[in-house]
Parts: C-alpha cells; sequence; structure tokens
C-alpha cells in the first residue's frame, strides 16, 4: 500500500466512527428543526391540508399578549435559576471533604436529581397546599393565615420555580463535585505556601479549573429554564388564567388543545431562537476570557 493511499484511509477512519452519531444528530435532532421551522410558516390543524400562510404566525405571535405574558415567566425562570450553579458549588465545597458520614450526605443532596420531574411537582403541589400542605402547617404555627400560592397570580411562577430549583441545585452539585476531585493538587499546594486561603483560594485558584464544569453547569441551566414545562403542567396547568404559562407551555397548548400546529411551531421557533442567541453569547463571552 503506498504512503498516499495510507494517509487518505487513515483520514477516512475517523468520520467512519462518527458517521453514526452523525446519522442520528441529523434524523433526530437536525430535521425536526428544519421540519418546525418550515412548518411555522403553514396554518395547519394537524390532520387536514397544510395552508401557506408566510410569516402571519409570527405576525400575531408579536401582537400576542400571552406570548409576552410567557416570554416574561421564562425570563424570570432564567434568572432564578442562575441561583443553581451558585448554590450547587457552595454544596459542592461543602460536601468535598473527607468526615464522618459525608458520604451519606452527598446521597441525599442527590436525590432530588434522580426523581421525576412529575414526581417533584406533585410533592410540591402537596407542600403548597394550604389544606394539608407543610407550608400551610409551618405557617399556622406562626399565627399567620395559610395562603394557596400556587391560586395566587403573584406568587405562582415563583413557588413552580422554586420546585425546578430543587433538583436544578442537585445537578450542578454533581458537575462540581467532579471538577473538585479532579483539581491540580500541586497548584493548591503552592497557593498555600503563598499564604492564599479562603475567597482568595477560592476565586484565584479554584474557580478557574472549575471553569469547563461551570460552563456544563450554566448551558444546561439556562436550557432547563427555557424549555421549562412539565413541572408547570403537573402543578398548575398554566394556571391560573394563564399566569404562569411559559413559552414550551403556550407551545403546547396551541399546538395540541387548539390544533394550531403552525403556530405551536412559530412559538417553538421563536424559543429556539432565543435560547441559541443566549448561549451563543455565553460562548462568546467564555472565549473572550479564555484569551484574555
Amino acid at each position: 500500500m503506498s504512503q498516499k493511499a495510507s494517509k487518505r484511509q487513515f483520514n477516512i477512519t475517523p468520520w467512519l466512527f462518527l458517521m453514526p452519531a452523525l446519522i442520528m444528530f441529523v434524523v433526530y435532532v437536525l430535521y425536526p428543526i428544519i421540519q418546525s421551522i418550515s412548518l411555522s410558516f403553514y396554518e395547519w390543524d394537524g390532520l387536514g391540508e397544510k395552508t401557506w400562510v408566510g410569516v402571519a404566525n409570527y405576525v400575531e405571535l408579536f401582537d400576542d399578549d400571552r406570548f409576552w405574558l410567557s416570554l416574561k415567566n421564562n425570563i424570570i425562570w432564567l434568572v432564578f435559576f442562575m441561583l443553581a450553579p451558585i448554590i450547587g458549588l457552595a454544596i459542592a465545597l461543602f460536601l468535598n471533604q473527607e468526615v464522618a458520614g459525608i458520604r451519606l450526605a452527598k446521597s441525599l443532596f442527590f436525590f432530588p436529581f434522580v426523581i421525576s420531574q412529575v414526581v417533584v411537582g406533585l410533592v410540591f403541589a402537596w407542600f403548597y397546599d394550604p389544606g394539608f400542605g407543610l407550608l400551610g402547617h409551618v405557617m399556622g404555627f406562626f399565627g399567620m393565615e395559610p395562603i394557596s400560592v400556587l391560586a395566587n397570580e403573584d406568587t405562582v411562577t415563583y413557588a413552580i420555580i422554586i420546585a425546578g430549583l430543587w433538583p436544578q441545585i442537585a445537578y450542578c452539585m454533581i458537575l462540581y463535585l467532579t471538577g473538585l476531585n479532579g483539581l491540580n493538587p500541586e497548584q493548591i499546594e503552592a497557593a498555600r505556601l503563598d499564604n492564599a486561603k479562603g475567597f482568595k483560594m477560592l476565586w484565584y485558584i479554584i474557580l478557574p479549573q472549575l471553569r469547563p464544569a461551570t460552563f456544563i453547569a450554566i448551558v444546561v441551566t439556562v436550557i432547563g429554564a427555557l424549555r421549562s414545562f412539565d413541572l408547570i403542567a403537573i402543578m398548575t396547568d398554566g394556571g391560573p388564567y394563564g399566569s404562569s404559562s411559559v413559552l414550551a407551555y403556550f407551545m403546547y397548548e396551541q399546538s395540541i388543545n387548539s390544533f394550531r400546529m403552525g403556530y405551536g411551531a412559530a412559538i417553538a421557533t421563536a424559543l429556539f431562537m432565543i435560547m441559541n442567541i443566549y448561549i451563543a453569547f455565553f460562548l462568546w463571552r467564555m472565549l473572550k476570557s479564555e484569551e484574555r
């Protein structure tokens, strides 16, 4: 075999290994995205013939008050979900020590991540119930009248976010625990010799080494906040009066309940673009930080 043929075979080999994954990505990710964007230019009930309407769905979307309310709720989700990496890091730092019983503590903090979102929604719905929920009993113990936070338009979104933060913090904690196990001990020892400790040790030595874990934690948290659906469907069904709806639930409501597949696809496309813009901006900031 000539050297040129051997080099050609060497270049093709990686693509042969990547081919199954690439085919799966095209069929199950790329094609549905293109199909959804294409569908957003049609009016379709899911059964009959599609009718081309151009950008009419998007024009209606930006004039729809329910869209802006859902987008506002998504922004609230995004802002409060940014607490998950911070709290997850704090818990990971607390658990990353060799003391008696620490493995049991780790398993207890890890538990919310392994249970279903449906179970999380049901547990918190019972917790918030003003009749028999634990929150009502705690408020009654302090002499306050129990309130139904899931029936109040001003509190419902925040109550669901708290339920969503519970497993999200556990996931971020796992990421940071993995990152802490891979820290360079030589750098930490050198920093200790230079009398670095406390916040300085965390900021200048530990956090730079946790940058990959931070990147994954933030990206996953952003995606989780923007595609939030299951907790809302379980706990409030978008109520009261649509006040807890987010874009993912609004899309489901229009597509499945109202048989407006084209309009639902337009909502999905808007959500997809918002998600991509945010993640692209974060990637750009991270790359700039790496260059500096």
